[in-house]
């Protein structure tokens, strides 16, 4: 590679007034992104280890940043109803251009190729571009203060950052000295971070080793350090903690060996308020605008039982929203979050468990791969016959990068990596705990066979979107998301490891 050039200042834009519904000719347009990539300005790869957090783009560009912590303040006002309506300017965020010969200045997504990985056991984050002969390199790492950046050119092109958010610019480091001293001691970190790790078992392939660390590597990110407080994803709307959410990463911190990270985890859960909202901010205090949902204080209390902590008072379940977060209901999944004794009576006979559908007052609301969690990690024995039953025909219904969230769903035909992930959880549970039976090895296949389509629907750097658009596999919603790379660590160490099981009530 060439020496740095890197253009010395930020090139600041005032920032009009935005608009999101693209019903003016007048609204900013997203640009069109490569062939095969994601448009710009969704982040696909996160950069950070519990303090200063950034979201980068396939192109390169930082398109989201908070500091201190993953659900701190945003630096970067980049909307996601903007994203989903596709009118984000030009220069949100923090943009690299190129210009190369005498040619205009150019993105990254107007190269002829653009490449994104992660450098190995960290969360150092590496793009390349090649527009002709020109070859440019970024390398991202963040701390606890900045943004550290090493760019890096061969070929006739010279690379400029621009961006209209002065924050940006204060927490940007590109100078190459401090830059190369900030990513160095960012790569020492994140390695000496995932060597505490506990490893996955013999015979774990390639593939999974790599899903784990990378997997790991998420949660190391979008954890605050400091508090514990796991938000959902390094982007507007999802940099928030969910009790579901959180509280599956504190499970897998601790199935991973990092109890005193699950207890911090599990202890900043215990502060919440779950009764009163769905979300809360990264200090704690409840987001408005959405009323509680009837599996928090279930998922809180299996955290809490996880790492030997007390469980909090049980909250109502019934009449609330689900993880769907639709309108509210008698749902399964927040019955079995609750473990109620009313899941069982309104679900078995005396002889036999019926089909676990959606809405418990409503037979014919179709299956709901939510009946995992009757497995895995609330572990209702009774109930396990139907959620085999249940979790069998959900998966019938997967494509090549997942299956849908239940036979009802209305949200199109893309599949979420959540519930492809906990149903391969829940499937190596039972093939583990029925070792020997002729249903176990069917049902470790068809857990390796939704493994496999998690790992299709990554990103090329490894990371797991919320939702994968259906035919292409392309990310169309968060990217990282904290729940599905969560589940993620929980089934690979079923498939491959002994974990340290603790049940719903907390027995050894």
């Amino acid at each position: 590679m060439g020496r740095t050039r890197v253009a010395a200042g930020l090139v600041a834009v005032v920032a009009g007034g935005l608009l999101v519904s693209g019903g003016s000719g007048a609204d900013p347009r997203t640009p069109p992104g490569l062939q095969g990539e994601p448009p710009p300005f969704l982040g696909t790869a996160v950069v950070g280890s519990g303090g200063v957090t950034a979201a980068i783009d396939a192109y390169g560009d930082v398109v989201d940043l908070r500091a201190p912590g993953p659900g701190g303040r945003a630096l970067i006002d980049n909307p996601a109803a903007r994203q989903a309506a596709g009118t984000v300017p030009a220069d949100a965020g923090l943009v690299p251009w190129v210009r190369t010969g005498g040619a205009p200045a150019r993105p990254f997504w107007r190269a002829n190729r653009v490449r994104q990985r992660y450098w190995p056991g960290t969360n150092v984050l590496v793009t390349e571009a090649s527009f002709g002969r020109a070859r440019v390199r970024i390398v991202y790492a963040a701390g606890d203060h900045g943004l550290a950046c090493l760019a890096k050119t061969r070929g006739p092109a010279r690379l400029e950052f621009r961006s209209r958010e002065p924050a940006v610019a204060r927490r940007l480091h590109c100078h190459p000295g401090t830059a190369r001293r900030a990513i160095r001691g960012a790569m020492r970190g994140d390695r000496r971070w995932l060597r505490r790790a506990r490893p996955l078992g013999p015979g774990a392939p390639p593939w999974a080793e790599g899903m784990y660390e990378r997997s790991l590597l998420v949660l190391h990110a979008l954890t605050d350090r400091r508090s514990g407080a796991v938000v959902a994803g390094a982007r507007d709307g999802w940099a928030y903690v969910w009790p579901r959410d959180a509280a599956t990463a504190t499970l897998a911190f601790a199935a991973a060996g990092y109890r005193r990270q699950a207890r911090l985890s599990a202890r900043f859960l215990l502060g919440l308020d779950v009764g009163s909202t769905a979300r809360f901010h990264g200090n704690g205090q409840p987001v408005p605008g959405r009323g509680p949902q009837g599996d928090a204080a279930g998922w809180v209390t299996a955290a809490a039982h996880t790492v030997g902590l007390p469980a909090p008072p049980p909250l109502p379940w019934r009449n609330l929203p689900d993880y769907q977060e639709g309108e509210p209901g008698d749902y399964l999944g927040n019955a079995i979050a609750a473990s109620a004794d009313e899941t069982k009576t309104a679900l078995c006979g005396p002889n036999s468990c019926r089909r676990l559908v959606r809405r418990l007052d409503d037979p014919d609301s179709g299956w709901d791969s939510a009946a995992a969690w009757a497995v895995e990690p609330f572990r209702l024995r009774p109930l396990y016959p139907a959620a085999r039953r249940t979790m069998l025909r959900v998966a019938q219904g997967s494509g090549r990068f997942g299956i849908l969230p239940s036979e009802d769903w209305s949200g199109g035909r893309d599949p979420w990596t959540a519930p492809t992930a906990w149903t391969a959880w829940a499937l190596a549970a039972l093939a583990r705990e029925g070792a020997g039976s002729q249903q176990a090895p069917a049902e470790r296949r068809l857990a390796l066979r939704l493994l496999g389509d998690l790992r299709r629907a990554a990103t090329p750097a490894g990371t797991i979107p919320e939702r994968v658009d259906s035919d292409a596999g392309i990310p169309t919603s968060t990217t990282p998301l904290a729940w599905s790379h969560a589940f993620a660590i929980l089934a690979l160490r079923e498939l491959w490891s002994e974990p340290n099981r603790i049940d719903f009530q907390g027995r050894q």
